[in-house]
């Protein structure tokens, strides 16, 4: 078996999009892969066959990502196979082109163009589609419009490129930019009329929706807002054939975060946030759609929903809360592992798939499941679960197990404090061999509220095939263990610190191999805020590596997508009635302090933590003659690390690695 190379994630193959056909006889899903020469990912449709559990490519033109299922034989997905399709691009012409293809063969067919940059669309019937899709207050609909009040219209958009005009918040959002005025609206699509009917409002974003059974009514969740965008938000039916929309909750301050049918009730999962603020972890309730009474079905319930275990390499999405049947089938995260759980009308849930790892995604069609998800340091693979058991379908990613060495992480618990216990890992360097002494990284994971668990990190296996020592741990603040645990509001930098240095401190006294005078630190978003803060109080490491981090609550709060309610709620108050507050906490206010030569990395379109917070850290440390470097990655945003251009992610591992060896080897 040879080591481990830093670029083989850019042969790794991504799973995502998992969706049986209507009547479980397939499945569908996307993989994706790198193209390096191109600097970008290449997507592709496969097809499984249940029965002789044997999988193929469907297309090749390799932008295929999302798709839904028609029928029993047939799929229409999003693509661009028209020549003409960048010129109107270019333009300012907003369009999504949809093709349909037989899963026994043939061509990819066009069905139909819909003048919109659609998000999510689901079929109706052969026909009608519902679906959501970006609308803009200050942009007149094309649909409708004669050519010449169209190239006007266009010319305008084209001309409003070279300034923004803002007037609410969030002006902008990791990912996708500027999104002043922008709304996902809910649509209605006639294919045989090339019609498309606004359902909702102009300023009601709608974050998802459920069609029922017999697909006659839809149940969505939408949040109305001007100037503001709050929390807060509504749960609404549709009725497809009256066209008219009810909003189906009490008027309240309540989060909604996932909603659909369960047989004739409406099942929800939300929060007040009134006891452990935004962060606050779901509880079920069902909706009377009559009155609009809201009923707990899990009042004792404190788990985390939905999947926050960490990783580098995964890519794409897919379900995380599935109807089928009685049930809804959900992901919940517990401990340091992601779990498929089930939920009846009644509030009780049975633990479905409980093996080590996570899943990252899954379907459900009748008594059968298919996952896609890691299992020990595997890479993504799609999976069978049935009768109790496990079977792995595919092997894209075998070949690192394979032909490549890897560091199988151990796992310790530590009682940083009286009667509070942390997980923590520790990875030997590859060809460890005892006695010698070697150097060491300590990798702290964002959020504050995600886990690491022991699922395959490609940085960490990295480092551990370059001769460190890696080690990371779940502090306080971080997924998995409850609301009390996670809960660090007005802490940031004390309890959550205290656990992280107690951690190093164990595992220097137990792993005698590591040279204390020759450890580093480094960790992105709250990891990046925590590689500040440590380099602000202490001097034990030798070299910090600071991604998209904080510095700066106060910046924080008003550059950033979710600074103006995540850092009152996270901090404490605003920066005019709490200032001392926000600068106690702020990484800044200790640069002064700092002697650890330190690299940082950012890039220019991170809105949610943006490059304002490293340029400010950096600059202090140049200002007192701290060893310091920036790198910031045109172009890209907060998700470099995960689904950054390919050419842009191997340098960042290049610039973190070679940064540690220069200080600690």
């Amino acid at each position: 078996m040879e080591k481990l190379q830093l670029e083989d994630f850019t042969k790794f193959k991504f799973l995502s999009g998992l969706k049986y056909s209507p009547n479980g006889d397939y499945a569908a899903f996307v993989v994706h892969r790198m193209d390096v020469e191109e600097n970008k990912y290449l997507s592709n449709i496969w097809l499984l066959d249940i029965k002789s559990r044997k999988y193929f490519q469907l297309t090749s033109f390799n932008e295929e990502r999302g798709f839904v299922w028609l029928d029993n034989e047939n799929i229409l997905f999003s693509g661009s196979r028209n020549p003409k399709d960048k010129e109107k691009a270019e333009s300012g012409e907003e369009f999504t082109r949809y093709y349909k293809i037989n899963i026994h063969g043939g061509e990819a067919l066009e069905a139909f163009v819909i003048p919109k940059e659609v998000m999510n669309i689901e079929p109706i019937d052969e026909n009608t589609f519902l679906l959501t899709a970006r609308y803009n207050v200050n942009e007149k609909e094309l649909e409708g419009l004669s050519e010449e009040e169209k190239q006007k219209e266009l010319k305008k958009r084209k001309e409003e490129k070279d300034y923004k005009v803002l007037d609410e918040i969030p002006y902008w959002v990791n990912g996708a930019g500027f999104i002043n005025k922008d709304r996902e609206r809910l649509y209605l699509y006639r294919a045989n009329e090339n019609k498309l009917q606004p359902i909702t409002d102009e300023y009601t974003d709608v974050s998802l929706f459920k069609l029922n059974r017999d697909k006659s009514k839809a149940v969505f969740i939408g949040r109305t807002y001007k100037d503001k965008m709050d929390l807060v938000s509504d749960v609404y039916i549709y009725d497809v054939a009256s066209n008219e929309v009810k909003k189906i909750n009490r008027d309240e301050d309540f989060s909604y975060r996932y909603a659909d049918f369960l047989g004739y009730k409406i099942i929800c999962t939300g929060t007040d946030m009134k006891k452990y603020g935004i962060n606050e972890n779901s509880k079920f309730y069902l909706l009377d759609v009559d009155s609009g009474e809201k009923k707990c079905i899990t009042p004792d319930l404190d788990m985390s929903l939905g999947n926050s275990v960490g990783s580098d390499s995964r890519y794409g999405s897919g379900y995380s809360f599935k109807v089928e049947g009685d049930y809804l089938y959900f992901i919940s995260t517990e401990r340091y592992n992601a779990y498929l759980n089930r939920i009846d009308v009644n509030g009780k849930i049975e633990k479905v798939i409980a093996s080590d790892g996570s899943v990252d995604m899954f379907d459900v069609k009748g008594e059968n499941i298919l996952f896609i998800g890691f299992r020990g340091l595997k890479l993504l693979e799609l999976y069978e679960y049935k009768n109790g058991e496990e079977k792995q379908l595919t092997d894209f990613n075998e070949w690192v197990q394979k032909e490549r060495k890897l560091s199988k992480p151990e796992r310790v618990e530590v009682e940083t404090r009286a009667g509070h216990v942390i997980d923590g890992w520790i990875m030997r360097p590859i060809d460890y061999e005892e006695g010698k002494k070697y150097p060491a990284i300590l990798d702290i994971h964002g959020g504050p509220k995600t886990v690491y668990g022991e699922i395959y990190f490609h940085e960490m296996q990295y480092w551990a095939t370059e001769g460190y020592f890696v080690f990371f741990c779940n502090p306080k603040g971080s997924d998995g263990r409850g609301n009390e645990f996670a809960d660090i509001r007005g802490k940031y930098g004390t309890v959550d610190y205290e656990d992280i240095m107690k951690f190093t401190d164990y595992v220097l006294e137990n792993y005698k191999d590591i040279d204390p005078s020759r450890v580093g630190v480094t960790g992105g978003s709250y990891g990046g805020f925590m590689t500040n803060w440590i380099i602000g109080h202490t001097d034990r490491f030798k070299a910090a590596v600071s991604q998209r981090s904080i510095s700066n609550w106060t910046t924080e709060f008003g550059t950033t997508d979710i600074g103006y309610y995540f850092v009152p709620d996270q901090i404490g108050g605003t920066p005019w009635d709490n200032f001392e507050k926000y600068w106690e906490h702020s990484p800044l206010k200790y640069a002064d302090r700092v002697k650890t030569p330190t690299l940082f990395l950012h890039s220019d379109e991170d809105y949610r933590c943006w490059m304002a917070e490293a340029l400010q850290m950096f600059s202090a440390l140049k200002y007192f003659g701290v060893e310091s470097r920036l790198v910031l990655f045109h172009g890209e945003n907060h998700e470099l690390s995960r689904s950054g251009k390919p050419k842009h992610r191997i340098r960042r591992l290049k610039e973190i690695t070679e940064w540690f060896n220069k200080y600690l080897k």
